[in-house]
C-alpha cells in the first residue's frame, strides 16, 4: 500500500511535456515514450529511500554507540552499523562519480543532460 501511494506521488508528471514542447501522452493517455519519465521518477524515488535508508543508520548506530556505556558487545554493535552505513554511502557516490567519468571520457557530457542518464525510445 505504502509503495502504490509513493509511486502515485512521483508518477504524477508522467505526461509532462519535455524540452521541445512535446507530451508522451495521446489524448491523456501514456504511450511508451513516458518510460523515460516513468524511470526517472523511480530513480528519484530509489535516491530518495536510499538517503532515508542512510540517515537511519547513521542515527541508529549514533544512538547505540553513545548509549552503550563502555560494554564492548554494543560498542561493536554500533560500529558495525556505522561502518555499513558509511560503506553504503561510499557506494552509492562511488557508482554516481563513475557514472558521469564515464559519460564525460566517452560522451564529453557531464551531470544529467547526459545521454547515459537518459532513458529515450527512439520515434519517428
Amino acid at each position: 500500500m505504502l509503495s502504490f501511494l509513493l509511486f502515485s506521488v512521483y508518477a504524477q508528471d508522467i505526461c509532462s511535456a519535455d524540452k521541445s514542447g512535446n507530451s508522451c501522452c495521446v489524448d491523456g493517455v501514456p504511450t511508451l515514450k513516458c518510460l523515460e519519465n516513468i524511470f526517472g521518477n523511480l530513480l528519484n524515488l530509489a535516491t530518495g529511500i536510499f538517503l532515508l535508508a542512510l540517515f537511519i543508520m547513521l542515527v541508529v548506530g549514533a544512538f547505540n554507540y553513545l548509549t552503550s556505556f563502555g560494554n564492548p558487545e554494543k560498542v561493536k554493535k554500533a560500529q558495525g552499523t556505522l561502518k555499513f552505513a558509511f560503506i553504503g554511502l561510499i557506494l552509492f557516490l562511488g557508482s554516481y562519480l563513475i557514472l558521469n567519468l564515464i559519460c564525460f571520457l566517452f560522451f564529453n557530457e557531464v551531470g544529467p543532460s547526459c545521454r547515459l542518464f537518459k532513458f529515450e525510445l527512439p520515434g519517428p
